[in-house]
């Protein structure tokens, strides 16, 4: 009985396994119903403006830097783990920013939120992983804040790398970051094959 219990998949594992399927559905729904579009009224693709490509960077930095911070973590490097966290939160930041300008630019490239039904897909699809984006930086800095708190002592690192909801619950942000990131570059990849192919 004792092995058998080794195998229960965690709660939190399931619930954002279910979370990603969903999350994934929606976006895939989203991506379906452009190509549908665009062939019915024979619209032009819209070209990306060049920070989206940029903001591809900046995630695969932040999801690299949570990597480390994760090996960091195993190998209980406490100033590591704490600087790849910040590093992690920082790039996220800067992503946000980004973003905003990015959107910017489409608005100078005259493609309005309103202005059209391409258009409105990219401000909608975009603006859905912007806010997943969003949704996963409380629990960023939560982490970075509880890192800097309570590893300051050597009694009190040891208890933090010992914890097993510690590592079960940056396992499952880990998931959820490498999720965005690789949205993120389905995303950009779908509409830049839509504009080449157009």
């Amino acid at each position: 009985m004792a092995k058998d219990r080794n195998y229960v998949v965690h709660p939190l594992y399931i619930t954002i396994t279910l979370v990603l399927a969903s999350v994934t559905s929606l976006f895939i729904g989203f991506s379906v119903a452009y190509l549908y579009n665009r062939i019915q009224e024979g619209a032009p693709a819209i070209r990306l403006p060049i920070l989206f490509y940029v903001n591809t960077l900046i995630l695969v930095a932040s999801s690299f830097a949570l990597s480390h911070a994760k090996k960091a973590y195993k190998l209980d490097n406490t100033e590591r783990y704490q600087l790849m966290l910040g590093l992690t939160l920082v790039l996220s930041f800067v992503f946000i920013i980004a973003q905003l300008m990015a959107w910017r630019q489409l608005q100078q490239a005259n493609v309005f939120i309103d202005g059209g039904n391409m258009g409105s897909y990219l401000y909608v699809i975009s603006g859905l992983h912007f806010t997943h984006v969003i949704a996963g930086i409380p629990f960023l800095a939560f982490f970075l804040y509880t890192a800097v708190k309570k590893m300051k002592e050597p009694v009190s690192v040891l208890v933090y790398f010992s914890d097993p909801d510690k590592k079960r619950k940056l396992d499952i942000l880990t998931i959820y970051w490498h999720f965005l990131d690789f949205l993120w570059v389905y995303l950009v990849l779908f509409f830049l094959i839509n504009y080449i192919i157009a």
